[in-house]
């Protein structure tokens, strides 16, 4: 991954500060639409039948997933997995609205590492406290399935990657990720091969800086496979 940076600005049509994360010169998040992090936290733990939760992010960016997840009070454990350093520092010196919220709950710890890699490998993800198993990965990292923000992250939606991704659940547990594009089929296919149901589920929200709906999709997929 290339040269990533936080920037504050000025929106002049609604007359706030909004942050952007850019990576490489192009904008990457930003604190102005934050629909589809905030539903990848709330359909995915919507899915989750157990009373208490372990859940596991991929993917730190401006924070609007793991503190959706921490408003679940059945979450007792959130580790949130980000392969660049500085974005971690931006929630620890609260430089990013709502960083002390991550940074300072108990359960949540923020871990500098490759989630692709982690999980490529068997239990446990992680060592020290971290949970051997989660009930809940939520993963936002790459545009979709497709579209990449490395090459190296394409084994992981082929089906033989998401049956190893399968491995770090509980049984009964729940996989869900972000994608900018329209639900794909193959995509869900493949989590068939893993997971025992799988949907895509679209959201949408109204973009008013281009006067028209704009659409993202989550797929959840629930109970891996033995």
């Amino acid at each position: 991954m290339g040269d990533i940076v936080l920037r504050r600005r000025l929106e002049p049509t609604v007359q706030v500060d909004i942050f952007e994360v850019i990576l490489d010169g192009a904008g990457l998040m930003s604190s102005l639409f934050t629909d589809g992090e905030e539903a990848l936290a709330q359909l995915g733990l919507a899915a989750v039948d157990a009373h208490t939760i372990d859940v596991a992010v991929g993917g730190l960016g401006l924070g609007y997933t793991a503190r959706t997840a921490l408003q679940d009070e059945r979450v007792r454990s959130l580790r949130v997995i980000d392969t660049v350093e500085p974005v971690i520092d931006w929630h620890r010196r609260d430089l990013i609205p709502g960083g002390r919220e991550l940074s300072g709950d108990p359960r949540c710890r923020l871990v500098h590492g490759d989630f692709f890699e982690l999980v490529a490998h068997d239990p446990p993800m992680l060592t020290g406290d971290a949970p051997e198993l989660f009930d809940a990965l939520l993963v936002d990292i790459d545009h979709s399935p497709q579209h990449l923000l490395d090459p190296s992250h394409a084994g992981f939606y082929t089906p033989v990657g998401l049956r190893q991704l399968a491995r770090h659940l509980h049984p009964g547990g729940v996989f869900a990720l972000w994608s900018n594009d329209a639900p794909d089929d193959d995509f869900v296919d493949a989590l068939d091969t893993a997971f025992t149901s799988a949907t895509a589920q679209v959201v949408t929200f109204w973009n008013f800086l281009i006067d028209a709906d704009t659409h993202s999709t989550i797929y959840v997929a629930v109970d891996p496979s033995s």
